[in-house]
């Protein structure tokens, strides 16, 4: 994503896939409709119960906190299905011109931590800088410099403050197999 225009997230361009594609996806892969707010406290969509326990624990504290600084956590993406990541990575390659630089924003089915449900985005842009600030305190760490909505687990962070992000997916080595 060239978050230097927008605040857009990689579930808003997976809708345009779907649509782009004709390929049926829904809910049930983890796409969140365009238009739907989706909090960390939703107990139906996909997108959110399929978080891993752990890492929803952590984001539902984190929400309540900053809902009490009068900010609110909502989910742009979750959970996703390793079809929905598939089509995702696709996309991006069409936007970003080659797999290298698709690689930068877009992680394959198999090295995702979207689709282990082990990562969130959160929105909006407030929201995201709010866990930015305080997210640490819950465990909840940004991976990556250049993707501000994306969340994962490091309850390490809670003890020894947020680990060192790397300046995209393509410098983690969990991206590699």
């Amino acid at each position: 994503m060239d978050n230097s225009t927008s605040q857009s997230t990689p579930a808003r361009h997976a809708r345009r896939v779907v649509l782009i594609t004709n390929t049926t996806l829904d809910e049930s892969d983890g796409v969140i409709p365009d238009g739907v707010v989706v909090s960390v406290f939703d107990e139906k969509r996909p997108a959110v119960t399929g978080l891993s326990p752990d890492l929803l624990a952590a984001l539902r504290r984190a929400a309540t906190a900053a809902d009490a600084d009068g900010v609110r956590l909502r989910v742009n993406s979750g959970w996703r299905s390793p079809e929905y990541q598939e089509r995702l990575l696709r996309n991006a390659v069409l936007k970003y011109g080659s797999p290298e630089e698709a690689a930068r924003w877009v992680a394959t089915p198999e090295t995702s931590a979207h689709v282990w449900g082990n990562a969130v985005d959160i929105g909006p842009p407030d929201g995201a800088k709010w866990l930015s600030e305080h997210g640490a305190a819950y465990g909840l760490c940004q991976i990556y410099r250049n993707e501000p909505w994306h969340y994962e687990l490091r309850p390490d962070a809670v003890e020894n403050g947020r680990p060192p992000m790397y300046a995209d997916p393509t410098e983690d080595p969990r991206m590699r197999l």
